[in-house]
């Protein structure tokens, strides 16, 4: 087993990370940047080295050489930056330290995201229609035909990248072109390649993932299904645990799909198998996420497996030490995503100082966070402050902890999307467990005011317009004034 790892990520992940590390006795190595310095993920390590050069957690090559540095054994990504990238997992197997995750060529693999389609596709398996080929912002004229060939409403996708970035939904042919042009910004700044393929949209229709986990001797299994239908810029803000609209029969077929899909393509470590299903009832295979994901709590809950765990024992060359009969689906799990951002604002981000961090707990809750009061938000990294995690035995119990869970945050310092998941939760369609991915379209119950609210924010603001006048000049107390009060300031003579 390791001894040391370095956490190659910042944030909840980070935190997670290294708390498994602690369970196992592995020392580990935390980086960071000034605007991370109060992070927990800072606190928790054994040892924090920042980050000097203006690439920060993307600078494969001065990870890998503070990894060195540190006499660290293995190198664990966690998502985003460099979790994906197969140039960093081959530098990392060049270096003599273990890549906790797919292998460099599996990497490779999975990035060409049109290979795989056609991969998975040669195999028998439906995918969506898609463009033969990526294109650049150079090429506009070719991205246009091939969106006229395909047909609308399409999907913009990133070539080397997952769903967050660079990902857009073109509706009609008059968004195309500016469409295009943020989707090759967000690629290139996110992945270091600005090209994009096409490929048919299905609306409405549910967005389905499958958690596989394989190990180096051959074994794979699927630890069920999420549904991540509700999403804000292709990022999932509510998840659950098994999909509540699936019958049996779709459920057992998409996890043989989804093992299937595994086998087809060297699926190693934990691995993330994705797909829509569209409103006939028919399933088509997207993409692999090949790194662990945001929503893996939910599947935790459900298991009760380590996932992270299980990724550095796979690495470190263990058996998988479980069969798919050994696999226990427990209940549901819901998650929420609490980001630092204001919905009712354009969404804008709110970084800033934590001055009070007080988070919910209780039976069957579960909350991933960097988070406390009196640290600090930053500003360069994506807003997520933390991730709420209800489970129970019915899908109706895990719902009712979740809304005490969201309604017992308190949080001051920074604006959060809080009163946003409230109201998803409150929806009546979230409640009968019938929404779609067309579902945050949708005008959400709640959105009038009552008007005893009305009342009650009137008699505030007067109130506070009243002690705003108020004299404040400072007065000094009858009892200042004694001979008491002066003797007792006089200096020892």
């Amino acid at each position: 087993m390791f001894r040391t790892i370095l956490v190659a990520n910042r944030g909840e992940i980070a935190v997670r990370i290294i708390r498994t590390c602690r369970d196992m006795g592995i020392r580990t190595v935390a980086l960071y940047d000034n605007s991370d310095l109060s992070s927990l993920h800072v606190r928790l390590a054994d040892e924090c080295v920042q980050l000097s050069s203006g690439a920060l957690y993307h600078d494969a090559a001065a990870i890998v050489q503070i990894a060195r540095d540190h006499n660290a054994d293995a190198i664990h990504p966690g998502y985003g930056f460099l979790a994906e990238h197969s140039a960093f997992a081959r530098a990392c197997e060049d270096a003599g330290i273990t890549f906790i995750g797919p292998s460099s060529t599996t990497l490779e693999k999975v990035r060409d995201k049109i290979a795989t389609l056609e991969t998975v596709r040669a195999a028998g398996i439906a995918v969506p229609r898609h463009s033969p080929h990526a294109y650049r912002a150079s090429e506009w004229e070719a991205l246009r035909d091939a969106a006229e060939r395909l047909g609308y409403p399409l999907v913009l996708k990133a070539y080397s990248g997952g769903r967050s970035h660079g990902t857009r939904l073109v509706r009609e042919p008059a968004q195309l072109e500016s469409m295009a042009q943020h989707a090759h910004s967000a690629a290139l700044t996110a992945f270091g390649d600005e090209r994009l393929y096409l490929e048919e949209a299905f609306l409405p229709a549910h967005y389905l993932e499958v958690q596989i986990v394989g190990d180096r001797h051959g074994n794979l299994i699927h630890l069920g299904e999420r549904d991540g239908s509700i999403q804000h810029n292709h990022r999932k803000v509510v998840e659950e645990s098994p999909a509540p609209y699936l019958t049996d029969a779709q459920r057992k077929e998409l996890w043989r799909q989804a093992l299937a899909i595994g086998r087809l393509l060297g699926c190693v470590s934990t691995c993330t198998v994705e797909f829509v299903l569209d409103s006939q009832g028919r399933f088509y295979f997207t993409e692999v996420k090949a790194r662990i994901q945001v929503e893996h709590p939910i599947t935790e809950m459900r298991t009760g497996i380590d996932l992270v765990r299980t990724q550095i024992q796979i690495a470190a060359g263990e058996p998988l030490g479980l069969s798919q009969d050994d696999v226990a689906l427990r209940g549901c799990a819901i998650q929420v995503r609490v980001n630092a951002e204001d919905p009712w604002n354009h969404y804008l981000p709110s970084p800033g100082h934590l001055r009070r961090f007080r988070f919910p707990g209780g039976p069957g809750v579960r909350v991933d966070t960097y988070a406390y009061g009196g640290c600090d938000v930053p500003v360069r990294y994506d807003p997520l402050l933390a991730k709420v995690v209800a489970w129970d035995d019915t899908r109706a119990g895990a719902l009712g902890r979740l809304r005490r869970a969201v309604a017992d945050f308190a949080i001051s310092g920074v604006q959060t999307n809080l009163p946003l998941i409230q109201r998803i939760l409150d929806a009546p369609e979230f409640t009968a467990g019938t929404y779609d991915s067309e579902f945050t379209r949708r005008p959400l119950p709640g959105a009038e005011v009552p008007p005893e609210h009305l009342r009650n924010l009137a008699i505030a603001a007067a109130l506070a317009y009243i002690r705003r006048g108020i004299d404040s000049s400072g007065a000094l107390p009858d009892r200042a004034h004694s001979g008491w009060h002066r003797d007792s300031r006089k200096l020892p003579q």
